[in-house]
């Protein structure tokens, strides 16, 4: 199923706090990369050509949370965490797509810059409803 639940679909409700995460995360991981390169390694910064860089950290943040989100999907945080969870994802969601996204926000937020602070407003909107709000984090799918 190409969308739908988290356990049974590619892509879910959380695909576009995906990509709004991989905007903010893309970001920052351009930032620090550029600051490493012009301080620590004194290249100018005409020269800097940091995208690898980015990218592997782009993916690092994001399979290092797809597997603390498994972990805390079957319950190791508690049943009341599970719950919230509702489930586990579906393969394809949590080792394809997601770190995809996150990876197309990078190079969103690298086209185009002026989308990083609205995408940490958005993302932090969408947190602070799904999580004190909601009662787990597939409430939006079963309301439509």
């Amino acid at each position: 199923m190409l969308w739908g639940l988290k356990t049974v679909a590619v892509f879910d409700a959380w695909t576009f706090e995906h990509l709004v995460a991989g905007i903010s995360i893309g970001a920052i991981a351009r930032k620090c990369n550029r600051r490493v390169f012009e301080n620590r390694l004194k290249i100018d910064q005409e020269k800097i050509s940091t995208s690898y860089f980015d990218l592997i950290a782009v993916l690092l943040v994001a399979y290092m949370w797809e597997s603390i989100e498994h972990y805390l999907e079957i319950g190791i945080a508690g049943q009341t965490v599970k719950y919230w969870f509702y489930g586990v994802e579906y393969w394809a969601n949590r080792l394809v797509a997601d770190p995809l996204l996150l990876v197309a926000g990078y190079y969103l937020a690298k086209s185009y810059p002026y989308l990083v602070n609205p995408a940490r407003a958005f993302s932090i909107l969408w947190l602070i409803v799904h999580v004190f709000v909601f009662p787990h984090s597939m409430h939006l799918h079963e309301l439509f």
